[in-house]
């Protein structure tokens, strides 16, 4: 029904814009009541952007730009977040998101996602994919950035039912965000009803982490979840792996404390057995560790040495191989050096 409908519209369109303006405005009055009428009347709308000459569409941007109100209380909040006033961010965000119109709502026909890099999304196409039309949300909307500062602000302030949604909402169009799953795992740590829930939304950030903090903070939450189920020696084989992405001081102190007081010690072999019973992986999917190289290496073929950097020091941090390390060093040198001829 819904591409019959489009099908029919792109028919009557013809060579004149200006005409094929005013026909699909004269539709979107048409469907307004139509059963896919949200769908229709979005991609009626995709349809008026193409008929916009380069100069309208490039002030309509502008005028985006200028007046980004998702842009502009973000930058507000964070403010005050930087300055330790979580109180009054939080007050901002609520005031925002009462008054402001939910934007890029899933539809029949369309879903919204946003990812944070080119990784993320091949992640999401690898292991979720789209069940619907895959629809971008512009990265001038930063959606994901907003409900994640919400979230975070509301668990702050013990508002956790509440900050649930919020993150869930940001879920919902980053579904492979480790970022956002790690905050939800931190809401389920702290009620016992949801602690099932607190583990399995670990297991979901270990299926999708890509760099070594992430995995160090995922090993510890296992740590954590498998003291208070008792299994000591699965909580000291858990923190035991999260130190080899992260040298945290409170996790040492933590495993030598265990290790002392429960008599407990592993070698790597022994402890790595452990987990590996309990299905723990111990490293990130070889398909993340492949594109993690692979989007480094094309960075740098295109001579986008930042972005070849970024990905180069997150494969660093999980794989800390010695020929990475030396590969980082030099693209930084020669980055340093292209920044003085400027």
């Amino acid at each position: 029904m819904y591409q019959k409908v489009i099908e029919d519209i792109k028919r009557n369109l013809g060579e004149n814009n200006n005409l094929n303006r005013k026909y699909l405005i004269s539709q979107i009055e048409i469907y307004k009541t139509h059963e896919y009428s949200t769908e229709i009347i979005k991609e009626i709308s995709r349809m008026i952007w193409e008929c916009l000459t380069p100069e309208e569409q490039e002030e309509f941007i502008r005028i985006v730009e200028e007046e980004n109100p998702i842009k502009e209380i973000l930058i507000e909040a964070e403010f005050y977040i930087q300055n330790n006033d979580y109180k009054t961010a939080l007050e901002k965000l609520d005031s925002f998101l009462k008054t402001h119109p939910k934007l890029y709502e899933n539809d029949k026909i369309n879903e919204y996602h946003s990812f944070s890099n080119p990784l993320e999304e091949l992640i999401f196409n690898e292991y979720i994919g789209c069940k619907k039309e895959l629809r971008y949300i512009p990265d001038d909307q930063p959606l994901e950035d907003l409900y994640y500062a919400y979230g975070f602000l509301l668990r702050d302030a013990s508002r956790l039912d509440e900050s649930e949604i919020a993150l869930k909402e940001a879920l919902k169009l980053n579904p492979v965000s480790t970022k956002i799953l790690l905050e939800l795992c931190d809401i389920y740590k702290m009620r016992t009803p949801t602690f099932n829930k607190f583990y399995f939304y670990n297991m979901d950030a270990l299926k999708y982490a890509y760099s070594g903090y992430e995995l160090a903070r995922i090993y510890n939450n296992f740590g954590f979840y498998y003291y208070e189920e008792n299994n000591i020696e699965l909580s000291i084989a858990c923190y035991k792996h999260s130190l080899k992405y992260e040298n945290d001081p409170f996790v040492i102190q933590r495993l030598n404390n265990l290790e002392e007081k429960y008599a407990i010690t592993f070698d790597e072999d022994e402890y790595k057995k452990l987990m590996k019973s309990k299905h723990i992986k111990l490293e990130p999917d070889t398909f993340i560790i492949e594109n993690l190289e692979k989007l480094a290496i094309e960075y740098e073929t295109d001579d986008l040495l930042n972005q070849s950097l970024f990905f180069y020091r997150l494969l660093y941090s999980v794989k800390k191989e010695k020929r990475i390390f030396d590969k980082i060093k030099q693209l930084d040198l020669q980055v340093r050096k292209n920044k003085r001829k400027i």
